[in-house]
């Protein structure tokens, strides 16, 4: 009865043990290819359970997100210097054609293909620019242009390169000392454009001031014709004639012109203005 017994556990635990190695989950973001006697099978597997048998089949999972491949490298210039990287490769599997992948190139696809790829690609890209081009508005053209070139090689292979990204850029010691001497000399350069065009804006100014100033005199000097000047002299000689002082006026016939104010003259006595042609 014992043996029996034990008889049957053992049959219901090989049974969950086959059962548990005859099925895979494939998740979202990967696909399944079944591989059956070495056979990859041209359709692959999506998200879902999926049964087989363990004797003869495996399913094979592949991500199909996109995954981060870094790298550390020398890379050439075009002046002749080796600069040190840190390269990022962004680039993910294309599902329906992950088959192919694994028959062509295999699971190691990364060191299979890509890196040689990329470390062609960048040889031939960087070997176009200058150094300091990788700290400037040329660096994108240059990751683009590695990914362009990656590209042309890859394709076909169910393999795509989402970007190329250069990281920690490391100058040779004497050229990183030379940009900064020619950042430097730039933004002193900048600096004194600024104070040159601010004296130049004070200057502008000061000669619109003198200019107003100079049509000012212009407008007035235009506007005293004989005939306000001794309109003008006129009402003068009213206002003084009001005072109690004693004046003296020089005039030449037509334009009396006030010379002094004499103190005032004693109660009693009159007051004279003399008159001189």
């Amino acid at each position: 009865m014992k043996k029996s017994s034990l008889f049957v556990q053992a049959i219901l635990f090989s049974c969950v043990a086959l059962l548990l190695t005859s099925c895979a989950t494939i998740r979202q973001g990967e696909v399944g290819v079944k591989r059956t006697f070495g056979k990859y099978a041209d359709e692959p597997y999506t998200d879902g359970l999926k049964v087989f048998n363990p004797f003869a089949t495996r399913i094979i999972k592949i991500s199909t997100q996109t995954e981060n491949l870094e790298v550390d490298l020398n890379i050439p210039s075009k002046e002749g210097l080796v600069i040190r990287s840190e390269v990022s490769i962004l680039y993910n599997v294309i599902g329906d054609q992950a088959p192919e992948l694994l028959r062509n190139i295999g699971q190691d696809y990364e060191r299979n293909i890509i890196l040689p790829v990329f470390r062609s690609s960048v040889s031939d890209v960087t070997a176009r620019f200058y150094a300091k081009d990788m700290h400037t508005g040329e660096r994108s053209t240059i990751e683009n242009a590695i990914r362009d070139q990656m590209m042309k090689h890859l394709e076909g292979k169910g393999l795509v390169v989402e970007a190329v990204l250069l990281k920690s850029i490391q100058m040779p010691a004497s050229l990183a000392n030379a940009i900064e001497e020619k950042l430097e000399a730039e933004q002193r350069s900048q600096r004194m454009q600024f104070v040159l065009q601010e004296a130049r804006q004070q200057a502008d100014q000061k000669r619109i001031e003198a200019e107003g100033v100079r049509d000012a005199q212009k407008i007035i000097a235009e506007g005293l014709t004989p005939e306000i000047l001794q309109f003008k002299s006129i009402e003068a000689f009213k206002e003084l004639a009001k005072s109690p002082n004693a004046k003296i006026i020089v005039t030449d016939g037509d334009l009396p012109m006030l010379m002094e104010n004499a103190p005032t003259i004693n109660a009693g006595q009159n007051n004279r203005v003399k008159l001189s042609n």
